[in-house]
């Protein structure tokens, strides 16, 4: 089928659901200059996510995650702005097409392109709160802290800051996960955008979708394992698909 035909056919399907969930990986925020994990120049080719993405390690030395902080993720988060995926996706839930964006992705970015109904699934580098009394903080402050030590001290009683993401070695926050499976479980059309949906148990969402009678709609430049169960692939920009759907 011609990427052309393919766009009308997912368009169509998205003006007759009635429950649209769209999911999202790394792959919908590369186009707003965040690197992508996995792919060519990604993080993980500079950084060893073995240290600054591991709870076991952050709690042994924090400083190497918030000299990476510092140095990479507060400069890139800083000037990244909501693309045309970002963008259109929440146009769609204005027009009240869609009933929740399930995000992977940790720099809120949806939520900034005036997105409401999101999950994301593996927390949100922008915000920050103390271990020891749970103040929270946003990244401009943390920044701040920054300037004085390294790691960050909490201001209020010196205790230690940390992101409210899910570290590798930690459990995904259970109700987030119980509310995702559900609107997966509801939905009539899913859409996974961006995601090479190999991460576990993210990579599920799109299975129970299908299992529970969904359409399974796939929007990635290169191919993934859960293409083969898909109802469509698309092999373009998210940007791109979802402008023309709008």
């Amino acid at each position: 089928m011609e990427l052309i035909a393919k766009i009308e056919k997912l368009g169509k399907w998205v003006a007759e659901s009635q429950n649209l969930v769209v999911f999202t990986g790394a792959g919908v925020s590369a186009e707003s200059g965040i690197p992508t994990y996995r792919g060519k120049d990604g993080y993980w080719e500079k950084y060893d996510p073995e240290k600054y993405a591991n709870i076991n390690y952050f709690n042994q030395d924090p400083s190497y995650y918030w000299n990476f902080f510092k140095e990479v993720r507060y400069p890139v988060l800083k000037t990244a702005k909501p693309n045309l995926a970002h963008k259109s996706i929440a146009e769609l839930e204005t027009l009240g097409k869609i009933k929740s964006v399930i995000t992977q992705n940790i720099d809120g970015l949806h939520k900034e392109a005036g997105s409401k109904k999101v999950l994301e699934l593996h927390g949100n580098t922008r915000t920050f709160s103390c271990l020891e009394c749970k103040a929270e903080f946003n990244m401009d402050q943390v920044n701040e802290f920054l300037k004085k030590d390294l790691p960050p001290k909490c201001n209020k009683c010196s205790g230690l800051i940390r992101p409210q993401v899910v570290f590798f070695g930690e459990s995904l926050d259970p109700i987030i996960l119980f509310r995702a499976e559900k609107d997966s479980a509801k939905a009539d059309l899913f859409i996974a955008a961006g995601s090479s949906l190999v991460v576990q148990p993210a990579a599920s969402l799109p299975l129970i979708a299908k299992n529970h009678g969904a359409k399974l709609v796939i929007v990635n430049i290169d191919p993934t394992p859960l293409d083969l169960y898909a109802d469509l692939v698309i092999n373009i920009s998210a940007s791109e698909v979802f402008s023309k759907i709008v």
